[in-house]
């Protein structure tokens, strides 16, 4: 407002039309005060000059919402914790779009038939609910020993849903395959050895990995499998 008071005082912006459109992107920036204040373009004997001044009987209303946070709401509630515990499902609404859009690459939609938009929604909603599952499970299961993580810090904070698939999402399995002197071959299913991060993980989940898997496809018509 200063630099726009300056600018028209000596004579650089004399279009009044320019004059409004720069206090009007200066207001819309700044719309969070722009109620508190009176601003004026106005005439002179030295021209046009941008007047502004506090409205008296915003001040007091400035003094008590200055470093508060003021919500209005038609929701009922007995206490003001109550009030903000409903309030904060309202993020939790958020973050489940958030979830689906990042975590569960699941969304946006570009089905062009009604029982497809149907059935996208329902794996959307049941791979949201096992997320939601699985962050309970992480904080009703706290690690009983907190593991150091790859970066050699102690991690005692509770894993998130995130972090967890992000974690457990390296353990893979492998197929060994020997083939015989006869031209068959054996093929053996192994996993992956979990880190210590990760077995704390699968322990706090009540999780443990098989030696081996079995193997369900064959190497050939006549495959030994182990």
């Amino acid at each position: 407002m200063k630099r726009l008071q300056t600018t028209i005082a000596e004579g650089r912006l004399k279009d009044r039309n320019k004059m409004e459109r720069r206090l009007g992107k200066i207001q819309a920036r700044h719309a969070q005060v722009n109620d508190l204040f009176e601003v004026t373009l106005r005439d002179t004997p030295a021209g046009i000059r941008l007047v502004w001044e506090m409205k008296a009987e915003r001040k007091a209303w400035r003094d008590l919402r200055e470093g508060a946070y003021l919500l209005r709401t038609n929701l009922q509630a007995d206490s003001a914790e109550e009030m903000w515990s409903k309030y904060m499902q309202l993020t939790e609404a958020e973050a489940s779009f958030r979830a689906l859009k990042s975590e569960l690459s699941i969304r946006p939609l570009f089905h062009q038939k009604e029982p497809r938009v149907k059935a996208h929604v329902l794996v959307a909603f049941l791979g949201y609910a096992l997320w939601v599952t699985l962050k309970h499970l992480l904080k009703r299961r706290p690690a009983i020993v907190p593991q150091p993580s790859a970066s050699g810090v102690d991690n005692a904070q509770p894993f998130s849903p995130k972090k967890a698939l992000a974690l457990l999402s390296t353990l893979q399995s492998a197929d060994i395959v020997l083939p015989t002197t006869d031209g068959r071959e054996i093929r053996l299913r192994r996993i992956t050895e979990p880190t210590a991060e990760q077995k704390s993980l699968l322990h706090q989940l009540g999780l443990s990995l098989p030696e081996r898997l079995k193997s369900l496809s064959k190497c050939s018509a006549d495959s030994a499998i182990a």
